[in-house]
């Protein structure tokens, strides 16, 4: 399968091991590579179902100096977006139990941009999934903040946790873009890479 992409070494560039997990369902071989201090920053104008996108070809833009002739790197960001307010990574486990209250009893969009880059070709892609949250207590939201550390994650929260077992009404889209990354369209993008 992707025999179509075997002339390149393939590199995951993000630190997240969800991301990892995703990717090797493919059984493509690939390496995870990180570069720190990506600044991750857009701008204050930009609609919210732009920024993931943005933030990806800005992570592979950082790659492409280090990139080799025969290596695709494949970056990705990951936000959820609740009307107009985009929630990342909480700083703090107080902001994580406020982002779960704030999406309590409301749907949200889960949005991941992707990109696809070697020296002479790229290509970028949004996948975007609602996702429902049932009410939760600030207990509920507080024993999970404290039992699974999300301040890794977007929206401070992973779906293949507790959280989303409890709380998680519905999706409509991707299940596996909530957890980091949309793998049916990456595979599709990859097989016309």
């Amino acid at each position: 399968m992707l025999n179509n992409i075997a002339k390149y070494k393939i590199l995951l560039g993000s630190k997240s091991p969800r991301r990892r997990e995703l990717l090797e369902m493919l059984r493509i071989p690939f390496t995870v590579c990180n570069i720190p201090g990506i600044e991750e920053s857009y701008p204050e104008d930009m609609p919210p179902q732009n920024v993931p996108q943005y933030l990806s070809e800005v992570k592979a833009n950082a790659f492409l100096k280090r990139l080799k002739s025969d290596e695709l790197v494949i970056t990705a960001d990951t936000l959820v977006v609740l009307g107009d307010k985009i929630f990342g990574k909480p700083k703090s486990h107080q902001e994580a139990i406020e982002m779960l209250m704030e999406l309590s009893g409301r749907e949200h969009q889960v949005i991941t941009g992707v990109t696809l880059a070697t020296h002479t070709t790229r290509t970028s892609f949004t996948t975007t999934t609602d996702v429902k949250f049932a009410e939760i207590t600030p207990d509920e939201a507080e024993y999970y903040v404290d039992s699974f550390s999300p301040l890794d994650k977007a929206g401070a929260y992973g779906i293949q946790e507790w959280i989303g077992g409890v709380a998680v009404e519905s999706i409509h889209g991707s299940f596996y873009n909530v957890m980091g990354l949309p793998i049916h369209r990456l595979y599709q993008e990859l097989k016309q890479f």
